[in-house]
């Protein structure tokens, strides 16, 4: 959680127009350059001489990074990857001194970069090893089968571990307070976490750029509980679209059991912030090089060469998720359903050279195209012409000005600009983008024709609508689809989420903000009272929730502090709970003096008694038959769901059902209940964390502290810690009695912004046992 100074100091710095004094720490795996050692001169002594070279690819990442230079004061952590010499040949890094490295750590630093060197273990671990292998697979909706040997996926995530640690310790020696931290990608996804316990006021900020898979794909991954958690230190998580920032919360809900929100995940007693920021491209980049003099005669060249033709382009990596065989499956298809474009149109599919590149897959791309040349082409007429190499950049945005139809069908894709660059590209010619709906553009570019890239006669038909569409039609489509690109800039995308950020730890109703609980405030307190009444609920309070209710068993450290408060003769130490006698008397029975409340205030054992007082003997129960019916009706039809049957309540429990459809079938009981059971009965029904319980309606945890106040009337400090809709009773007690606002401490668990009528807040149980280990000190 993010301290109340941190946050004052950067919210005032931008109300003040003074941002450019906070700093944005840019966390990416790589730097934004390539070195490249110019010179080494012995004379007097051994100095080596740098130039920076742009580095290729993320031109848009960087683009929008840079553009917060004229707000904020901006630095870079990265790793930096291979160093060039002046013939731009790459130095070998046995051969790389400790002299060297630090001449170039030198200059980077005067450049506002933090380099990372790694070994080559390392980084061949940590990037070709789990990111490669494990996580951009799995994000991109394929089950890996290239990691079949479990040691080598060991040795994967445990220099995946490493390099994130040397990431955080990297940060954490650069870091000032005020800074801003900002980690890219699914190449550091642990570093929030880690660097959230080595400093926890820190502002953190995480955008994942790559798709985000549902959980019936993710839960494949073995570490995925400590992917999710390590995500979550951050503030703010931002996804390139919002089924992808759903399914993430679908995950931590399904895998990790948080509470969540449409906007957020309750971690720890904080909620981290989840939102949609598409990125876009550098607008004003693209139009400059698209309009470079060497761009002209090449698009005349290729206007020569396919004279009285129509082009489609292509323009992927050679990876299977690119979609490029489904292309020509569906440019097959287009050809053999409509012949009149035979001889007429030609795609021109250029392709890259993937990270992980697949012979297989080269194979077969191959192997189709002379299939389809050799079914449709002639000898003076080519259909498919194929590139498979990087081509210059004049050439590519040459060919995207020509064409008269951009083709992208990949089958999952995160952003791709060449949809972008190819819409900033037709403003004279307007030619109509079809676009797989599987992209992260997808939702962002509605006026595209949008396509199913398994559907290949589907595919098919949008080709030729797209060369039939009418010109006025055409130009609309093209306006409404510039009008998106520059509208939502790569520079909008990264001014946007940091003030998202700034807004998630600026919480601007603060009257919803409860304090952390102040320590030493309570002890000070605590050691002046004479006399003291502590009242503290058990489930979600004392022990964390649980799935299952018979596993939440007390903590040995828990039964140690309950022992050293109730040692104390100026203390009445009391359990306030709805569960039954029976399971408070198993776990917490061995705790000499501790009185208990069970069944929300059903029950009552006086610490000097051995005999339960049943205070429901007079009351009808014969409710209970009614109840049990709904409930059983609602178990029957939700899997994972149970009823526990306690003396003067029942409880029906959905933790272990599908999330979703569990809170669905919830309300559903709660509306039946509320329009069968309670107009014509004297009980009410309680919502808790995962379960609905109906109870008597006199009998609630207000009323156990209202009793307990009267018979310990000379009680001068009361502590009271719950932490759900139940022990709001109690809250509302103590604030209703006649006690002085410093003499009770209301103290829930959870979020500081969780709606409570507690003065206080603690993050977890662990941290309120560590608060009751340490009053007696």
């Amino acid at each position: 959680m993010v301290s109340s100074a941190v946050t004052s100091h950067i919210t005032n710095n931008v109300s003040n127009g003074t941002t450019k004094h906070t700093r944005i720490i840019n966390v990416t795996h790589m730097i934004p350059y390539t070195p490249v050692l110019e010179s080494v001169e012995e004379k007097p002594s051994i100095s080596y001489n740098w130039s920076l070279k742009q580095r290729r690819g993320h031109s848009t990442l960087y683009s929008g990074l840079k553009s917060l230079n004229s707000k904020w004061e901006n630095h870079y952590v990265g790793y930096v990857g291979t160093i060039l010499d002046k013939e731009e040949k790459p130095v070998e890094y046995s051969s790389i001194s400790e002299e060297l490295k630090q001449s170039l750590k030198e200059h980077l630093l005067k450049e506002s970069i933090s380099p990372l060197f790694l070994e080559d273990t390392e980084h061949h671990g940590h990037y070709d090893g789990y990111c490669k292998h494990v996580l951009w697979p799995l994000f991109h909706y394929i089950l890996w089968d290239t990691v079949t040997d479990g040691r080598k996926e060991k040795t994967y995530w445990e220099q995946y571990v490493k390099v994130n640690q040397i990431f955080t310790d990297t940060i954490v020696n650069i870091y000032k307070p005020g800074d801003l931290v900002w980690i890219h990608d699914y190449h550091l996804l642990l570093v929030p976490q880690m660097l959230r316990e080595r400093l926890p006021d820190a502002a953190i900020g995480l955008f994942i750029h790559a798709p985000f898979p549902s959980s019936e794909i993710f839960r494949c991954l073995p570490k995925r509980k400590e992917i999710l958690n390590g995500m979550l230190g951050a503030n703010q998580i931002g996804f390139q679209t919002y089924s992808y920032s759903r399914h993430f919360i679908s995950n931590c809900t399904r895998i990790l059991g948080y509470e969540t929100t449409p906007n957020g995940v309750d971690f720890e007693g904080s909620l981290v912030s989840i939102g949609t920021f598409p990125i876009g491209i550098d607008v004003e980049r693209v139009e400059a090089q698209r309009k470079h003099s060497d761009v002209a005669p090449k698009m005349a060249t290729i206007r020569e060469m396919y004279a009285d033709k129509k082009i489609i382009v292509g323009r992927d990596k050679l990876d299977s998720v690119k979609g490029v065989i489904q292309k020509l499956h569906s440019f097959e298809k287009f050809l053999e359903e409509y012949p009149e474009w035979r001889g007429n149109v030609v795609l021109i599919q250029v392709t890259s050279p993937a990270q992980i590149e697949s012979q297989k897959l080269e194979k077969k791309l191959s192997e189709l195209i002379s299939h389809i040349n050799g079914t449709y082409g002639s000898l003076e007429f080519t259909p498919v012409h194929h590139y498979h190499n990087h081509i210059d950049q004049d050439e590519y945005f040459a060919l995207l000005s020509v064409a008269d139809i951009g083709l992208i069908t990949s089958i999952r894709d995160g952003m791709n600009t060449t949809s972008l660059e190819y819409i900033m590209c037709q403003q004279e010619n307007h030619g109509p983008l079809i676009l797989s709906e599987f992209t992260g553009m997808a939702g962002s570019l509605g006026a595209a024709i949008m396509v199913n890239p398994w559907d290949y006669s589907g595919v098919a038909k949008a080709i030729n609508d797209a060369l039939n569409l009418p010109a006025e039609e055409k130009k609309f489509k093209h306006m409404q689809l510039y009008k998106q690109v520059t509208n939502h800039t790569a520079q909008s995308w990264a001014d946007s989420f940091v003030k998202e950020l700034i807004v998630s730890l600026n919480n601007k109703d603060q009257s919803n903000v409860t304090p952390y609980l102040d320590f030493k405030y309570l002890q000070k307190k605590y050691k002046a009272a004479k006399k003291r009444l502590l009242l503290f609920d058990y489930d979600g309070t004392l022990t964390p929730i649980v799935k299952i209710p018979s596993a939440a068993v007390p903590p040995s450290n828990l039964l140690e502090a309950l022992g050293a408060l109730t040692s104390d003769p100026n203390n009445s130490v009391w359990i306030v709970s709805g569960r039954d006698l029976t399971a408070l008397e198993t776990w917490l029975g061995s705790v000499k003096g501790l009185g208990f409340s069970a069944e929300h205030g059903s029950f009552l054992k006086n610490p000097d008694s051995d005999k339960w007082i049943n205070l429901t003997e007079d009351v009808d129960m014969s409710w209970k038959n009614d109840v049990t019916e709904i409930f059983t009706y609602y178990t029957e039809r939700t899997q994972g769901s149970f009823i526990e049957h306690k003396r003067s309540s029942i409880t029906w429990h959905y933790r272990q059902a599908d999330p979703e459809y569990g809170a669905f079938q919830a309300k559903e009981c709660q509306n039946h209940l509320q329009s069968a059971i309670l107009p014509k009965l004297p009980v009410e029904v309680l919502l808790g964390k995962k379960n609905l319980e109906v109870r008597p309606t006199s009998f609630n945890k207000g009323e156990i502290v209202k009793r307990l106040l009267i018979s310990h009337p000379d009680a001068d400090f009361v502590f009271c810690a719950g932490d759900d809709r139940t022990d709001e009773d109690m809250f509302r007690a103590l604030r209703r009695s006649e006690l002085s606002s410093d003499t009770y401490f209301c103290t829930t668990i959870g979020a500081s912004n969780k709606k409570t009528m507690a003065g206080w807040h603690v993050n977890s149980p662990e941290e309120l046992i560590r608060f009751m280990q340490k009053l007696n000190e």
